[in-house]
C-alpha cells in the first residue's frame, strides 16, 4: 500500500480524519506580543505547580526516552485528543498552538494552529517558545517534524492510543509530562470506572453484529471500519456489540463483499458536520440492500467524536454508542 494510502487510513482509523475536516479552515488568533528578540511568544496567564517534580524523565508511545527539565510553561499540542486531555487536566491556560483539528473545548479552537495531518510548521512553533510538544504517533504528526524539533532542543512527546487501556495511560503520561500527574491518574481512574460500568450493563444478552462506519467514499465505494486492533473495535465490543472489523490489525478498509458476508444487523454512522451520511443514502448504495441492517432498517447515527476520538470525553461515547446499539439494556447514570 503507498505510504499516503496508509496515512489516510490510519487517519480514519481514530476518526481523524473527520476532526479536521469539522475544522475546516484556521482557527482565529489571538494577538501575540513579541519577546526581547523580536520572536512570538504568548502571554502565559497561568503558573506552575509549584509541588511538581522536576526534571522528569519519560518513555512515550514510540518507545523514545524523553527528559523534560522544568515544568512546561508553553505547550503546544499537535492532535484534538491531546489537546482535550491538557485542557481536562487544567492546564489549558498554557497551551499556545494546537493542530487544526483541535476543535474542543471552544479556547482550544481559538487557539494558533501550527499544523495539519499533512504538515507542521516547526519554525511558528519555535517561535512561540514552545517548552514542550504533544505529538500524535503511527504517522499523525510527520516523523521529520518530530526529528527537527527535537534537535532543536524541544522535549515532543509522541501519543498515540491503539488501546483503551492505551488511553488511560496516555492521560497519565500527558499528566506526569506537564506536571500534573496526580489529577491525570485520577482523571483516568474516572474514566475506567464509567466505562467498566457501561460495559459491565451491556455484557449480558444477544449482542447485534455491528458495523460502525468510519468512513465511505462515494466516488471508488472505499467502506472504512475499525481494525482488528484498535479502540474503535474496542468501544463498539464495550457497548454490548458483536463488532465487525476489517480482519486486519492495521488496515481499515473493508472490501464490501467482506460486508455482506458478516451481514451486520445494526449500522452505526458516526456523523459530524462535515461527514453526516444518513440512513436513506446508506440503502441507497449499490449492493448494501441485501444486509439485515438495511432492510430491517437497523441503520442509527451517533455523534462520532466522543467515540474515535482518544480522549477524555471517551465515557460520553460510550454511554452514546451503548444506547444505540443496547436500547434493551439500562445503563448507569451518568456522573
Amino acid at each position: 500500500m503507498p505510504a499516503r494510502s496508509r496515512r489516510r487510513l490510519v487517519v480514519l482509523a481514530a476518526s481523524l480524519a473527520v476532526v479536521l475536516a469539522a475544522c475546516a479552515g484556521s482557527a482565529a488568533s489571538p494577538t501575540i506580543p513579541a519577546d526581547a528578540t523580536g520572536s512570538a511568544v504568548p502571554a502565559i496567564t497561568s503558573s506552575p505547580s509549584p509541588a511538581a517534580a522536576f526534571p522528569v524523565t519519560l518513555t512515550d508511545d514510540e518507545g523514545t526516552v524523553v527528559e523534560i527539565a522544568a515544568e512546561p510553561a508553553r505547550i503546544v499540542s499537535l492532535t484534538p485528543a491531546n489537546t482535550e486531555i491538557v485542557f481536562e487536566l487544567g492546564a489549558g491556560a498554557r497551551v499556545v498552538a494546537t493542530d487544526s483539528g483541535s476543535n474542543y473545548p471552544a479556547e482550544a479552537a481559538a487557539l494558533p494552529d501550527v499544523a495539519d495531518f499533512a504538515t507542521v510548521d516547526v519554525e511558528q512553533i519555535v517561535g512561540l517558545g514552545a517548552d514542550l510538544v504533544i505529538a500524535g504517533g503511527l504517522g499523525f504528526t510527520p516523523a521529520d517534524a518530530i526529528t527537527q524539533l527535537r534537535d532543536l532542543g524541544i522535549p515532543v512527546i509522541v501519543v498515540y492510543a491503539p488501546t483503551i487501556e492505551a488511553v488511560y495511560e496516555d492521560v497519565e503520561l500527558i499528566g506526569a509530562a506537564i506536571g500534573v500527574a496526580e489529577p491525570a491518574a485520577a482523571l483516568a481512574g474516572e474514566m475506567r470506572t464509567q466505562m467498566d460500568a457501561i460495559a459491565a450493563a451491556t455484557g449480558t444478552g444477544v449482542r447485534p453484529r455491528v458495523f460502525y462506519e468510519i468512513g465511505y467514499t462515494d466516488a471508488t465505494g472505499q467502506i472504512f471500519a475499525p481494525a482488528d486492533d484498535s479502540f474503535v473495535a474496542e468501544m463498539v465490543t464495550m457497548a454490548g456489540g458483536d463488532t465487525i472489523t476489517t480482519g486486519d490489525p492495521a488496515s481499515y478498509e473493508i472490501p464490501l463483499e467482506t460486508l455482506i458476508e458478516r451481514d451486520p444487523q445494526i449500522i452505526v454512522l458516526g456523523v459530524n458536520p462535515f461527514y453526516a451520511p444518513t440512513a436513506e443514502a446508506v440503502a441507497a448504495r449499490t449492493g448494501w440492500d441485501v444486509m439485515s441492517a438495511v432492510r430491517d432498517g437497523g441503520i442509527v447515527t451517533v455523534q462520532d467524536t466522543e467515540i474515535t476520538r482518544p480522549g477524555p470525553r471517551l465515557p460520553t461515547g460510550l454511554r452514546n454508542l451503548a444506547a444505540a446499539i443496547r436500547p434493551d439494556v439500562e445503563l448507569p447514570t451518568a456522573p
